[in-house]
């Protein structure tokens, strides 16, 4: 049995009690978002994982990705990147790698981190191809499903799978037209296959079948967001909605067969339009989780990216988006170094705290902060801040003359004025 089916039976499982505890919520509202779809938990039957709820009511969670390119095969460094997310803080991780022996890296990186590990099996498949034949539009259907067994046998237990790509999305796309482009990978590849070959995408086509193996191997589904838009100006187009509209319908099935389901979201959103975005994605597809993929609300910041993304993101989360893809500094520019990577984690787990505040009302740990500030009680700030390494080393750096205040203030210290005439 995999969780939906316990869930389904009223069984509570180790994984949900462990949720439960962990978010501060019953066993049974956990059960039952597992049951009808709401929540998300990632397992592996290959690898022990630090279990992550992910859904409705829960806390807002953050994925780091990791990967090499075509360009930089290191893998330790990669490795040093799945250490930095989970110091950080990150929630998840992917590994996407584009470059190097797959399957050697994947192990690497599933060995060093506790955390559940996703990937995109179509990027394997893809780069294969064209390494083996020249080209990626040489892709055989069949190597989409092997890899992705092979995969999931590694210990990766969830996945972006571009299911929502087909005839149909391709011809929203082509009749409006974008101003960013394609510019997700799994979109593009799969886009040029299916031209080039004139057929319709295997993962659609025989979903029933990947579906079969995801549930074999009791991998969670990630509905790949293919369409999504590169720049704001193209944000909730045609081609978008049309592929929501498609993963909607196969998350139901994947969900009635017992394969837990998330759905990926835009990654280039203006501020006007990021609730829209999340209440059509929650309608549509009766309250799966969201995995907003920043969102970037703005495409003129490169080397700042992550800011850019976190505001995105906060506003995400507090209309109901319940996982973020974190983005980095490095976004658009090069690929990210370690550091690059513990700074994208920091700044989404910032995002997805302020979006915490409004969606849940879970504004302690400010409240606590305050009330440290308040009292000049240096220790407790640094216990509740989200980096209390960096916040300590700052103050250390530049330590006042009098060890109460600190140095933007100094004698002038507005709370010590005051706190000698006025009792708080």
């Amino acid at each position: 049995m995999g969780l939906i089916e316990d869930a389904k039976r009223g069984v509570i499982t180790e994984e949900m009690r462990i949720v439960a505890a962990a978010e501060g919520v019953t066993e049974d509202f956990v059960r039952r978002g597992v049951a009808e779809g709401h929540i998300v938990i990632p397992v592996s039957p290959y690898r022990k994982v630090k279990i992550c709820g992910i859904g409705e009511g829960l806390r807002t969670k953050v994925n780091a990705s990791i990967g090499t390119s075509s360009d930089i095969v290191n893998v330790d460094m990669e490795v040093e990147k799945a250490r930095q997310a989970e110091l950080a803080g990150a929630d998840t991780l992917m590994e996407l790698s584009t470059g190097g022996d797959f399957a050697e890296i994947r192990r690497r990186v599933v060995e060093a981190t506790t955390l559940s590990v996703g990937s995109v099996p179509l990027y394997q498949a893809f780069i294969e191809a064209a390494r083996k034949h020249g080209a990626v539009v040489d892709m055989e259907e069949d190597d989409l499903f092997r890899i992705t067994a092979e995969q999931a046998k590694l210990g990766t237990n969830f996945m972006a799978i571009h299911t929502g790509i087909n005839y149909e999305t391709m011809k929203r796309l082509q009749n409006q037209g974008r101003h960013g482009g394609l510019v997700s990978r799994g979109g593009a590849f799969m886009t040029a296959w299916m031209l080039h070959n004139e057929k319709e995408n295997p993962l659609y086509a025989e979903f029933d079948y990947l579906v079969e193996i995801l549930k074999e191997h009791e991998v969670t589904l990630s509905f790949g967001n293919g369409m999504r838009a590169g720049a704001v100006h193209d944000a909730t187009d045609r081609a978008q909605i049309q592929e929501l509209l498609i993963n909607a319908e196969l998350a139901d099935k994947a969900h009635a067969a017992g394969v837990q389901a998330i759905i990926e979201g835009p990654g280039h959103i203006p501020i006007d339009e990021i609730e829209t975005n999340v209440v059509l994605q929650k309608r549509v597809t009766n309250r799966k989780p969201f995995y907003m993929l920043g969102p970037l609300v703005t495409d003129i910041a490169p080397g700042y990216d992550d800011r850019v993304a976190a505001i995105g993101a906060a506003l995400s989360s507090s209309h109901g988006a319940d996982f973020i893809c974190y983005v980095t500094p490095a976004e658009h520019l090069a690929l990210p170094t370690p550091e690059e990577v513990y700074e994208g984690v920091i700044s989404s787990r910032i995002a997805a705290h302020v979006g915490d505040m409004i969606k849940l009302k879970k504004r302690d740990a400010d409240l606590e902060m305050g009330h440290a500030r308040r009292d000049l009680d240096w220790e407790r700030q640094f216990a509740v801040a989200i980096n209390p390494e960096r916040a300590r080393a700052i103050r250390n750096e530049r330590m006042p003359a009098d060890a109460d205040a600190c140095t933007m203030c100094g004698d002038y210290c507005a709370l010590k004025i005051v706190g000698r005439h006025f009792n708080f």
